[in-house]
């Protein structure tokens, strides 16, 4: 597993961003894999963002709950981060990543991950 993020850039305050993520390295499909974002802010440890089980089920933290959501696109093979009314304090490096196949549940621990993308630059404005 090969991970790539595409769709990073600079909005204003308020905005909509779309992240996506996909599987560079061959066609393997990416729904086995839990999967997750994490962002990391200047000067700050990286955090857990949102993140998607092989089971479909989510969990967010707080402070981006109600205004992102994680999916899985099947047809494309992609993961997605759907961004809404973005504030300055989403200003980050957004990664994607996977755990190992055999781990299907949800979590927001980075430990727990295996594969990692390098990761896209997004800039929230005021």
């Amino acid at each position: 597993v090969q991970l790539v993020e595409f769709g990073g850039g600079s909005v204003r305050t308020g905005g909509s961003l779309t992240l996506s993520c996909g599987n560079s390295g061959s066609r393997t499909s990416l729904s086995p894999y839990s999967m997750a974002w994490f962002r990391q802010a200047p000067g700050k440890e990286r955090e857990g963002v949102a993140a998607i089980g092989a089971d479909g089920r989510t969990q967010y933290a707080a402070s981006v709950k109600g205004r992102f959501t994680i999916s899985k696109d099947k047809v494309n093979n992609t993961l997605n981060l759907e961004m809404r009314n973005l504030q300055v304090e989403d200003t980050a490096i957004y990664y994607c990543a996977a755990r190992d196949v055999a781990n299907m549940y949800s979590t927001l621990v980075s430990a727990a991950f295996h594969y990692w993308g390098q990761g896209a630059q997004v800039i929230v404005s005021s």
